[in-house]
């Protein structure tokens, strides 16, 4: 039996992923990924450029998602499934083409991690993203924006005769269209999975790539992968070299017998075959291999801390167990990038598939001795000769274009394709996907202007064709703004504020004054960001007297939630509390605004109210990965509710943190304290 493909659906708790941010993601990315490298660390020199080359600083042109929540009601949502005789594949093409489920037949396993609910956080790039099963990471280091986003799927004949399921879309943080083609040869036990990066540009671009896979997890849990050392980063940001198996007294091949979580990049010898495994007490699991241009092999550990467990509860729903993650990438770590010239292309092989090794050559002291034994099991099962002649054969059918289409992505591949003209032979980008969003940037293409009236673009460009049409459309409130947001990313703050002062005086709404508070805030003017920020707040219109674009939040929670932070930084505590007041009642119980009450509060000497607040307990949602918000803030008005009236002292200080322990709901700090 070759692979079939067929449409199907799965139903499961889910939390909607909500709305996009009405607003524009001006921001520097969190520093969750911020390298701090020590000038005795002797790195690869390659790896030393590449940790240096192009890092992301900017989100633009994508949107934030944020708009979820923590209610999970019984939703169904379409699926693909991918079938041979020994495998079955269960893939998400509304959520990214997350591969939900790889089920071996004969012994009746489920290979991956399946999180029975579908609960986002904020862990992608651009916020909303969830955990389980095994996701496609492009873009730049991070969970890529298309966590949560519909791609493109469609049927190819296979190399051996039977179907194969492609994916593809068109990644805008790089500007760059990719695919991935699954497929199950006949009798095989291995997942085929063949991706190609394309750059159609002229130009050079930053390329990123990794295949993250979650893995169920215990204490019997070991990852194996041929190396001696791994470079460790954690959300301390410093990376460094370990030895493998074993490092500061533990042996860190087994997730829970690490306490904080964290990152280990598997230094794999040159000529070695890539692989990683994760295998139960009884040396059984998944097994995951490539061709060598995926070079790079990773453990992600959520580590047996407070803090991680907490995340993995907050991540599912009670009762559900743990998982780490075998990950696969372009570069020995993910806070690289590559280069990918002008009409070059990555592309490579996978294989994801069982393997069953004896447990005592496994779980024994012996290293060497341990990931032979996996190895010799991966080449009796799977060959290396085989991948490579696996990659070889699917290299033709690449370029095959699709037969049936089984899901349709965005339409942001098709306005580039109109732009362009590029001739991207396997992944069309037809022209009846172009939506809502592209049409106004369509219509600009073609005449040099957007639409008047109310269909004018929500969604920015900022790529430099786009850059160059705005500065030659005439003058008006939105081509303004999205001028502004385009010169912006290009880096040209000067001209980006004369943008945005100029839509305002054409008559733009609140938007270009957020944009010029951003524009305060990050030069460090925090008493002119706050009141460009009550400006802004001063023309929002209420929730009640706005009709939100399709697919976008509301203005004035998105604004309030931006303000009140910087209002409190400039020392005007009572307008951030006023414009908490806005807010309908029910919204100013989310946990996004209770945790902004609390620190109002705080801020105007109520320190009952603010620990108020904490004790009646909330959740904020979105809460970012890596952020300490919450045990800051807690510790703040404990600090302020042990001092009185007096200073804060480091004996004050101590005494709080004795007195007023945070509270393990509010436990979400991700490393040493």
């Amino acid at each position: 039996m070759a692979t079939s493909v067929r449409r199907t659906t799965l139903s499961l708790p889910a939390a909607p992923v909500g709305p996009a941010s009405p607003l524009p993601a001006l921001r520097a990315p969190a520093d969750v990924h911020r390298v701090e490298l020590s000038t005795d660390l002797d790195l690869p020199p390659d790896m030393a450029r590449q940790l240096r080359y192009a890092p992301l600083d900017s989100l633009l042109p994508v949107s934030i998602r944020d708009g979820y929540g923590r209610t999970r009601a019984d939703t169904t949502l379409d699926a693909l499934v991918i079938e041979n005789d020994r495998l079955r594949a269960t893939v998400l093409p509304g959520l990214g083409g997350r591969v939900h489920s790889l089920h071996h037949k004969p012994t009746g396993r489920e290979l991956l991690y399946r999180n029975p609910v579908l609960q986002p956080a904020h862990f992608a790039l651009n916020g909303a993203w969830f955990s389980g099963g095994i996701e496609w990471n492009i873009g730049a280091t991070g969970h890529t924006t298309l966590s949560c986003a519909p791609v493109h799927a469609a049927t190819v004949p296979a190399p051996d005769g039977g179907e194969m399921l492609r994916l593809w879309e068109w990644e805008r943080l790089r500007n760059l269209p990719f695919q991935v083609d699954l497929w199950l040869p006949e009798s095989s036990d291995f997942l085929h999975v063949g991706v190609r990066i394309r750059n159609p540009h002229l130009t050079a671009v930053p390329a990123y790539w990794w295949s993250n896979t979650a893995v169920p997890e215990d204490e019997h849990t070991r990852v194996l992968a041929p190396a001696d050392a791994a470079w460790h980063f954690g959300y301390e940001h410093r990376l460094r070299r370990i030895p493998v198996p074993e490092s500061d007294g533990a042996d860190r091949t087994y997730p829970l017998r690490s306490e904080f979580p964290a990152d280990h990049f598997y230094d794999i010898p040159d000529g070695e075959r890539r692989w990683i495994a994760s295998l139960d007490a009884t040396g059984r699991g998944l097994v995951h291999t490539s061709t060598d241009t995926l070079r790079g092999r990773k453990l992600f550990l959520w580590g047996a801390g407070r803090a991680g467990r907490r995340w993995q509860q907050w991540l599912t729903e009670p009762g559900t167990g743990g998982y780490a993650e075998i990950q696969a990438g372009l570069a020995r770590t993910q806070l690289e990038h590559l280069r990918l010239d002008g009409g070059a292309e990555f592309a490579w092989l996978e294989a994801y598939g069982p393997l069953a090794a004896d447990p005592a050559a496994v779980h024994g002291r012996d290293w060497d001795a341990a990931r032979r034994a996996v190895g010799d099991r991966l080449e009796a099962a799977l060959p290396r000769d085989s991948v490579d002649a696996a990659y070889a054969a699917w290299r033709p059918y690449a370029d095959l274009e699709p037969k049936e289409t089984l899901a349709t992505g965005s339409g942001w591949g098709a306005l580039e394709q109109a732009r362009t003209g590029h001739e991207l032979p396997g992944t069309p980008f037809a022209e009846s996907t172009l939506g809502p969003e592209q049409r106004p940037w369509l219509t600009l293409l073609h005449t040099g202007d957007f639409p008047r009236g109310a269909d004018v673009p929500t969604a920015s460009l900022v790529a430099p064709p786009w850059r160059d049409l705005l500065e030659s459309a005439p003058p008006g409130p939105a081509t303004d703004h999205h001028l502004g947001i385009a010169q912006w990313h290009a880096g040209d703050r000067a001209q980006a504020v004369r943008s945005w002062e100029r839509a305002l005086a054409h008559g733009a709404d609140c938007r270009p004054l957020y944009c010029l508070a951003v524009a305060e805030e990050t030069a460090g003017e925090t008493a002119r960001a706050a009141q460009r920020y009550a400006e802004a707040l001063a023309c929002a219109p209420d929730d009640t007297e706005e009709e939100p674009a399709a697919d976008t939040a509301p203005l004035l929670p998105a604004l309030v939630r931006a303000a009140v932070p910087a209002l409190l930084a400039a020392g005007r505590s009572d307008e951030a509390a006023a414009a908490l007041g806005r807010l309908p009642a029910d919204l100013r119980a989310d946990g996004r605004f209770a945790l902004l009450t609390a620190q109002a509060a705080l801020a105007q000497g109520d320190v009952r109210a603010a620990r108020a607040v904490f004790d009646r307990g909330f959740e904020v949602p979105d809460l970012r990965e890596g952020d300490e918000v919450l045990s800051d803030t807690w510790y703040a008005i404990a600090e302020r509710m042990t001092a009185g009236t007096g200073p804060v002292t480091d004996t004050v200080r101590a005494r709080a943190r004795a007195d007023h322990p945070l509270p393990e709901r509010y436990e979400f700090r991700m490393r040493a304290v």
